[in-house]
């Protein structure tokens, strides 16, 4: 138990110098296996984990999924699908706020990237809501918190890497995560309903648009959705994995951006440059994580945890609110992957032996993943944007994302009252 509190407070330590998390976590999972059962076997660990992540076929469906979502966001899909949703709500009040949270939904369904997501939306929207008078609090919160929807509604990365890690099947997490992506975007328009009931000063009404507008702009997103469909459709129908879908995925994407005259040479080179670095740094924190894991796994922390919390008195929902807890707060002062991967393998076991569905459990952590992310003060899509746009100030960015805070606790409440809003879905597959 000693030595893995050390480990914890070493790379707590590390990361407080700037270390990366990576080296870090894997660092201290070599020095631990090797101080405790011998340097052999801490090298072997080593090699061994390094050996079945990079020749896992399972792990291949991040690769592909990261491509597909590049390729979709240099078609230019993200500024349709932004036009098509305006077109239909964009004359209410509010209603480019409202359509900014149904273009995150759907540029999500193929991004599978909160970051991603949250950066594209700042692109295409905020400069129309500039224009019609939209203030900067509510523009930012928008986006900020629609970005979130990238990582609940499938495609999601940090659903691939929760399920590879506890070897829960990704398919039926991808289908979890459709209707709580879903409720979470309605609670957002509820909140934009609210915010702008109070003070209409914050969202101006746009000008309506005509049915043949409206019909115009639907055209132009009709390839995306067959591509959604097609791809979520197979891996929920059973008619291919995950793996599988995410190679369809990103071919489908390729012929999508092509056929729409938006690939060059230099693009195509862009796209695949950015996506291996991504699934570079993504295998880099899964080793580490993995090392890491392995050495907490080694010690008396995961039993001692376990035997500390069944025989604490507290009934198994309140063990797992208590960890929610844990994750909110853990979410406004670290990085929400550093989070997940540093704290899986301790949670995990606990949630199994108390007998709760790890899918359940699943979207649990990706929701409160998307808690911190807006989640002031190291919320990682506030600083995108604030990147982004700097002349906003990360002052009106916090206050913009502070009420959806509450809408994204008030989801997580849901979820953890009601399992099935997660597991009805998952519970129809094959």
């Amino acid at each position: 138990m000693i030595a893995a509190l050390l480990g914890f407070a070493i790379i707590f330590a590390l990361a407080l110098l700037r270390v990366p998390l990576a080296f870090s976590m894997a660092g201290v999972g070599i020095a631990g296996i090797g101080l405790t059962r011998g340097w052999d076997p801490a090298l072997a660990s080593t090699a061994q984990v390094v050996y079945e992540t990079g020749f896992a076929y399972t792990l291949s469906v991040i690769p592909l999924f990261i491509l597909m979502g590049n390729f979709v966001a240099r078609a230019g899909l993200a500024q349709e699908l932004f036009q098509a949703a305006y077109a239909f709500i964009g004359h209410r009040r509010g209603g480019l706020a409202h359509a900014t949270v149904v273009a995150c939904a759907g540029f999500g369904a193929i991004c599978g990237s909160s970051i991603a997501t949250a950066a594209t939306m700042g692109k295409v929207a905020y400069p129309s809501m500039a224009k019609l008078g939209y203030s900067k609090e509510l523009s930012m919160g928008v986006i900020a918190a629609g970005g979130t929807l990238g990582i609940m509604i499938p495609p999601s990365t940090i659903m691939v890497i929760y399920g590879i890690i506890t070897e829960t099947n990704i398919g039926k997490l991808f289908a979890a995560g459709v209707l709580p992506g879903l409720l979470s975007a309605a609670l957002m328009m509820l909140g934009i309903v609210w915010i702008t009931a109070r003070d209409p000063q914050h969202a101006p009404p746009g000008a309506r648009s005509t049915w043949a507008e409206r019909w115009a702009a639907l055209r132009g997103i009709w390839g995306v959705l067959l591509l959604v469909i097609v791809v979520l459709g197979g891996i929920y129908g059973g008619i291919f994995t995950a793996t599988e879908g995410a190679g369809f995925g990103a071919f489908g994407a390729f012929v999508f951006a092509l056929a729409r005259r938006r690939l060059t040479w230099a693009i195509l080179y862009e796209v695949l440059v950015e996506s291996a670095r991504t699934t570079a740094m993504l295998f880099t924190l899964l080793i580490a994580a993995t090392l890491f894991a392995n050495f907490v796994n080694f010690t008396s922390m995961p039993g001692d945890l376990k035997s500390l919390i069944t025989t604490s008195g507290l009934s198994p929902t309140m063990i797992i609110v208590a960890m929610m807890g844990i994750y909110v707060v853990l979410g406004t002062v670290m990085e929400e992957l550093t989070m997940v991967l540093l704290t899986i393998p301790l949670f995990f076991p606990i949630v199994t032996a108390l007998g709760f569905d790890p899918i359940w459990f699943g979207v649990l952590i990706v929701m409160v993943v998307q808690i911190g992310l807006i989640s002031p003060p190291v919320g990682m899509n506030m600083f995108v944007l604030n990147a982004l746009l700097p002349g906003v100030g990360l002052g009106a960015i916090y206050r913009g994302c502070w009420p959806f805070v509450f809408v994204l606790v008030l989801m997580l409440a849901m979820l953890i009252a009601f399992p099935q809003l997660s597991l009805w879905l998952p519970s129809l597959m094959k």
